[in-house]
């Protein structure tokens, strides 16, 4: 478990699955994805998460308002996706649900994922991807102290060419 001021980057449980499942099937959330995702789609990615952390050490952590305990979303970090710029490179990410943006919560926990992925020595620096129209995605890679990668421009290989999540850019940290 990882605390901030406000946030808890926590393990999953079993009662994180159910608003996961409703943050993933809200076309809203999902727009910069290639589709909103099912409950067994969801569930399938929150078992990934679960076995990433047990090999990797982090995974996309559910993301809870330490006041109250509501499931806010998602952040953290995974190995960079395959066939994209940042494969081989240790990826940060978030999702948040629609009722939690706005708030700050996504650069809160993602500067928490940042300072986890910094602190293993073998991490020389972070990337991060998204579609080249989610501007406020982009900006939490920027309040984060994230460069954007000039050369880092691609079709992103599980979105179809034609989606409207199509190009994706490349933002980029080196260790301090």
């Amino acid at each position: 478990m990882i605390a901030t001021e406000r946030l808890l980057l926590d393990v999953w449980r079993d009662d994180y699955r159910a608003p996961a499942a409703a943050m993933n099937a809200d076309p809203a959330v999902m727009h910069w994805f290639p589709a909103p995702l099912t409950v067994a789609e969801t569930d399938a990615q929150i078992d990934r998460q679960i076995a990433t952390l047990a090999q990797r050490g982090f995974c996309f952590w559910p993301v809870i308002r330490r006041a109250d305990g509501v499931f806010l979303g998602l952040a953290g970090l995974k190995d960079g996706a395959p066939a994209t710029p940042i494969e081989g490179s240790v990826e940060i990410g978030w999702r948040f649900a629609a009722h939690a943006w706005g708030h700050g919560y996504a650069t809160e926990a993602a500067r928490a994922a940042l300072a986890h992925a910094f602190a293993d020595p073998h991490v020389p620096e972070v990337a991060a991807i998204t579609a080249a129209g989610n501007a406020p995605s982009w900006r939490v890679m920027e309040r984060l102290g994230m460069t954007r990668d000039p050369v880092g421009e691609f079709d992103h290989p599980s979105v179809a060419v034609d989606h409207h999540a199509n190009p994706h850019v490349t933002y980029r940290i080196a260790r301090p």
